[in-house]
């Protein structure tokens, strides 16, 4: 028995430690073990190699490492006649990584000890490189359920499989550049675990997935969509700033009303536009006065009326009555109101009083406003019943300020400007409703493609906020949120030029409060980028799980290495040169990082991002 242990031992010597620097060592190799593979116990063995493993012998202890490089030197009291030839003078040495060890025939990750001059070094059988790749955790007395994602790229037998609750329930980053099948990784991961459990009950009822989709990858147009999932498990969300009668997806009143969205949103400034904003908002008077024609008349009427006996210019009533036509365009009549003031009312500059028609009638004159007045604001006619909720939203705002400026001394030149940027409003209008109905389906995609710039930052970051924000408010521990954002660095970018920095210091502070905090209310983040340089490297540093694609701009390579501990020297180097479909697979899901060959999925699974081949269209 003995011997045949000895016999094994001699097989897989490799060499012996003749450094040690901390958790880096370095082996010399025997002379014997050069060849590229061997056969052991009728298994091929690959033999020493950079990016493979080995194990170190330090009396009851098993150290594994892996090998980041190998270098060669001369031995230093070289006798000619010890040699037969030249070479038999150079040592090969490996340089070697610890990164964890054998514990009753399992691998455990981490450094319990370090190895010691002389100890010997070996190759891994193939039980112990199966132990070194299953990531399958035991989690409560019990393994994790798995999930197979690829096969490993330097063992194509090798299946790589991951436990769902380490990897799922975690914050996940994939990134590669275009063409390098990081938009693939993220449909295929989740096709897969839909697969598995969408005809299930419980995840119809306690799992939750969003997706945004900024560039319409993850949606068909076909009637049967089937990207990732059939179309009986989401819902599909087709959003256009393009026109006025497309898909909305629903946002709470709740969510919708919130005084700091809406400073962000229409840009206000500190001191003046963003209190004058919280006091149109919070001003229930006119919002409880758009139910009726008659109150909607009574409102204009009072702030006319308001205007004309304090002696406004001419130009701000006509500016009030446009402002209302502007915003609600064919939902009111109003233009024989606007030329009846326009062609009518006029300034006695002696008297310094507003009179109307021919004969002269006085503001100071009951008569002035009846009929004249009354007859022209009775000749409006609101489609109430057809007003948006933000259409209300802008008349509060309109009212408030207009009202404002006849009863206090509104100072125009710090709020007009907020007033114009109103019309922003209306591209928000054509992509959501006001609706407290929860989603039936397990997933909502929701393609921002045909949305304008603003509108694609906008969005998600009200689509996220609402389900994170319901989601820590319930604290419903069987509830699972997965946020998912494909080509992230559209929301998650920390060097846009595009917008001021209270918007760009707002929409930050929620995804990394989402990415901190999100683990302890059930909601995670995956992030899909070709530009990791790009998102926040507090975002990045946060994730827990990687799956990196092809790199090969200088600025990503070293975002991924200045913000991401887990990968090791070779993974790092390997970046620029992935293949396709191939990516390094790391985080606290896997003992150590492998080069993973991501699976295929069925065509009809998959998102819509293939290179189109032009020479297909030229023939």
């Amino acid at each position: 028995m003995n011997s045949k242990i000895l016999s094994k031992d001699a097989l897989l010597n490799i060499g012996k430690v003749i450094s040690v620097r901390g958790r880096n060592v370095d082996v010399l190799v025997s002379k014997a073990k050069n060849s590229a593979i061997m056969l052991y116990e009728g298994e091929i063995i690959r033999n020493v190699s950079v990016g493979g493993y080995v194990k170190i012998g330090k009396g009851f202890s098993e150290l594994v490492g892996k090998i980041d490089g190998e270098f060669t030197t001369e031995e230093k009291n070289y006798d000619s006649r010890s040699y037969k030839s030249e070479r038999d003078k150079i040592r090969r040495v490996l340089s070697i990584s610890l990164i964890g060890y054998f514990e009753a025939n399992n691998f455990k990750q981490g450094i319990k000890e370090l190895p010691l001059i002389d100890n010997e070094c070996f190759l891994l059988n193939q039980a112990e490189l199966d132990s070194v790749h299953n990531f399958i955790k035991i989690i409560n007395g019990k393994p994790d359920l798995k999930l197979k994602i690829g096969l490993l790229t330097n063992d194509s037998g090798k299946e790589i499989e991951v436990g769902i609750n380490s990897l799922f329930a975690s914050h996940i980053g994939i990134f590669g550049n275009t063409g390098s099948g990081k938009s693939y990784t993220l449909a295929s991961l989740y096709h897969k675990l839909f697969n598995k459990f969408q005809t299930k009950r419980n995840f119809q009822k306690n799992a939750r997935f969003v997706l945004i989709d900024f560039n319409g990858e993850y949606i068909s147009e076909k009637d049967d969509d089937t990207i990732i999932t059939n179309t009986k498990y989401k819902n599909i969300y087709n959003l256009s700033t393009r026109k006025g009668d497309g898909q909305k997806y629903p946002i709470t009143e709740k969510e919708i009303n919130d005084d700091d969205f809406w400073a962000i949103f229409l840009t206000a400034t500190e001191k003046t536009q963003k209190p004058f904003l919280r006091r149109a908002l919070a001003n229930k008077f006119f919002f409880d006065r758009f139910d009726t024609k008659k109150n909607f008349r009574y409102v204009i009427h009072n702030i006319i009326e308001s205007l004309i006996t304090k002696g406004m210019e001419k130009g701000d009533i006509i500016q009030f009555l446009n402002e209302l036509k502007v915003a609600l365009g064919d939902k009111i009549k109003i233009q024989e109101s606007i030329d009846g003031f326009q062609n009518d009312l006029q300034w006695h500059s002696q008297q310094s009083k507003y009179f109307f028609g021919n004969p002269k009638v006085f503001q100071d004159n009951s008569d002035f406003w009846d009929p004249y007045i009354n007859d022209l604001i009775l000749s409006i006619d609101p489609a109430i019943k057809d007003f948006t909720y933000l259409e209300k939203i802008r008349l509060r705002i309109i009212f408030q300020y207009y009202n404002e400026l006849a009863k206090f001394d509104l100072n125009t030149e710090h709020i007009s400007p907020l007033i114009k940027r109103l019309k922003k409003i209306e591209d928000l209008d054509k992509i959501i409703e006001i609706s407290d109905e929860e989603s039936d389906k397990v997933i909502d995609i929701i393609s921002l493609t045909n949305l304008n710039t603003e509108m694609k930052k906008i969005l998600p970051l009200l689509i996220c906020k609402q389900v994170y924000d319901k989601k820590k408010k319930d604290r419903d521990e069987k509830k699972f949120l997965n946020i998912i954002i494909d080509e992230a660095h559209n929301i998650l970018s920390h060097t846009s030029q595009r917008e001021s920095e209270t918007w760009k210091d707002y929409r930050l502070e929620m995804f990394e409060e989402i990415i901190k905090e999100g683990r302890k209310f059930g909601v995670f983040l995956t992030v899909a980028s070709q530009r990791p340089s790009d998102i926040s490297d507090t975002i990045i540093s946060q994730l827990h799980n990687y799956f990196l694609h092809r790199l090969i701009n200088n600025k990503d390579i070293l975002a991924v290495e200045r913000t991401i501990a887990y990968l090791d020297k070779v993974s790092f180097d390997a970046l620029p040169i992935l293949p396709t479909g191939t990516c390094v697979f790391a985080g606290l899901s896997a003992h150590v990082p492998v080069v993973v060959e991501i699976d295929k999925i069925d065509d009809e699974f998959e998102p819509r991002n293939k290179t189109i081949k032009p020479t297909d269209f030229w023939n």
